[in-house]
């Protein structure tokens, strides 16, 4: 069945796959990078998550508002969090040096696998899309892969701001 189901899966799924593969990758490197890469990474995977939802679940009233619930939460929670040891912002080059974590690629599959498998099952089941449960819980762990990414986002703005804050103090 594995088989059957990887041959009826189009050529394009294999080259997301492939190519977030490689961006999580890259992710385990300790690394320089502007808050813009950042922000559009974790917009990126943010879109790819709401289309999951949307996609799989639109015709269930409580998908996108249960998506964004958990997706808030997490998002607060993980912006609350201490930044990696190492991690600092680099004012004179408006850039964050970031150590490397397996977290982003860990979130990138997640996403990836939850929308692969939720598209075949969907593919073999259609009814499932309308089992509220089924919706809702899918819904929700989309939403706390979007929480992840867009928590450590922030997290990385508030360093930025606050070190470019303390600059301009010392500068004055």
């Amino acid at each position: 069945m594995l088989m059957q189901i990887l041959s009826h899966t189009p050529t394009w799924v294999f080259a997301l796959f492939a190519g977030l593969l490689w961006l999580g990758g890259k992710q385990m490197l300790a690394r320089r990078v502007k808050l813009a890469r950042i922000t559009l990474v974790a917009l990126l995977m943010t879109g790819l998550s709401v289309a999951g939802v949307w996609l799989a679940f639109s015709g269930t009233a409580a998908a996108l508002p249960i998506w964004a619930l958990a997706a808030a939460q997490v998002a607060t929670l993980v912006s609350r969090r201490p930044l990696p040891q190492g991690t600092r912002f680099d004012t004179a080059t408006q850039e964050c040096v970031v150590p490397g974590s397996a977290v982003p690629l860990a979130l990138m599959m997640g996403i990836f696998l939850t929308k692969y498998t939720v598209g075949v099952l969907l593919a073999m089941q259609p009814a499932l899309a309308q089992q509220l449960g089924f919706a809702v819980g899918l819904s929700a762990a989309y939403g706390l892969f979007s929480g992840v990414f867009v928590g450590r986002a922030l997290r990385l703005w508030q360093l930025a701001l606050r070190m470019d804050r303390e600059t301009g103090l010392q500068a004055a």
